[in-house]
């Protein structure tokens, strides 16, 4: 029998569904009803009564769900005794982070870490590639906005809104009229709906350069190419002096970092330290705590 199935099984009759339990856990629903077919698959006898509301197992899924939560606790209790026993994180921890927020002072947070945690040999690796933790033996990926996984796990630390903005020799467009663009990343360009000072228009992006990195977006915005959508925390500064107009916020899109690892009952110690660490520098998940990275 899959131990790691009947754990899944045990989380999703506790919580009294699978989307309570995915709540809960952070695990993609699509998986927990997986691995729990899995598992009936196995026993050949159906646990749970699909169809059914509110949520029932069957007469075996409540006779497993008895047996197996009282096995389970016990086994958890004797894993907890072991990692009080063990002391610290230690270890090894590969990290991958893109390039912007790596270079907002990712290298201090990873600093106060290791002298916090002198155990856990940690390795920070930049790359605005979106890496699989599971195939390149990363513990933990930081990542914005990233497309939904029936893979991994993870905890958003950070929110920031989207305005665009550019030099202030870039001509602000009318409503429905056209301007020069700089775009990040793939897929397809449309028009740029947005909001300014309660006001809504929609402009027309004409792509003068796709770029694949946030960072070089920036830089080509203050050379003077065109507008972009950056985060409001990076150009701040930039507005508040001028060297950047700012045209208005992007509706209905925001950007929200998360730091992503794989699904696991129990997260490794240094996973949780490095990703509590995030959630607790960014507490209100406000990026105005970037100034004190």
């Amino acid at each position: 029998m899959d131990l790691l199935a009947l754990a899944d099984f045990d989380v999703v009759a506790l919580h009294g569904g699978f989307g309570a339990a995915s709540r809960a856990t952070s695990r993609p629903k699509a998986t927990l009803s997986r691995r729990v077919r899995e598992l009936e698959d196995n026993l050949g006898v159906r646990l749970i009564e699909r169809g059914a509301r509110p949520f029932r197992l069957t007469e075996e899924g409540a006779t497993l769900h008895a047996e197996a939560h009282a096995m389970l606790g016990r086994i958890e209790n004797v894993a907890d005794g072991l990692v009080a026993r063990s002391g610290a994180p230690r270890g090894a921890l590969r990290v991958s982070a893109p390039v912007l927020f790596a270079h907002r002072g990712l290298g201090r947070l990873a600093a106060r870490f290791a002298m916090k945690y002198p155990d856990v040999h940690l390795e920070v690796v930049i790359d605005d590639r979106f890496v699989d933790p599971l195939k390149e033996g990363f513990d933990v990926v930081i990542r914005a906005n990233p497309a939904p996984s029936t893979e991994l796990a993870g905890r958003c630390f950070l929110r920031d809104r989207l305005v665009v903005a550019a030099a202030p020799s870039v001509t602000e467009p009318e409503d429905g009229a056209s301007f020069p663009a700089i775009v990040l990343g793939g897929g397809q360009l449309s028009a740029w709906r947005l909001t300014a000072e309660g006001r809504a228009k929609t402009i027309l992006p004409r792509e003068m350069v796709r770029l694949s990195s946030m960072a070089l977006v920036y830089d080509a915005v203050r050379e003077g190419l065109g507008a972009a959508m950056m985060p409001a925390s990076l150009i701040g500064e930039d507005l508040a002096i001028g060297a950047l107009d700012a045209w208005g916020e992007v509706d209905g899109r925001s950007i929200e970092v998360w730091a992503l690892y794989a699904p696991q009952r129990h997260v490794a110690g240094k996973v949780s330290a490095f990703v509590n660490m995030l959630v607790d520098h960014f507490h209100d998940a406000s990026p105005v705590h970037f100034d004190t990275l």
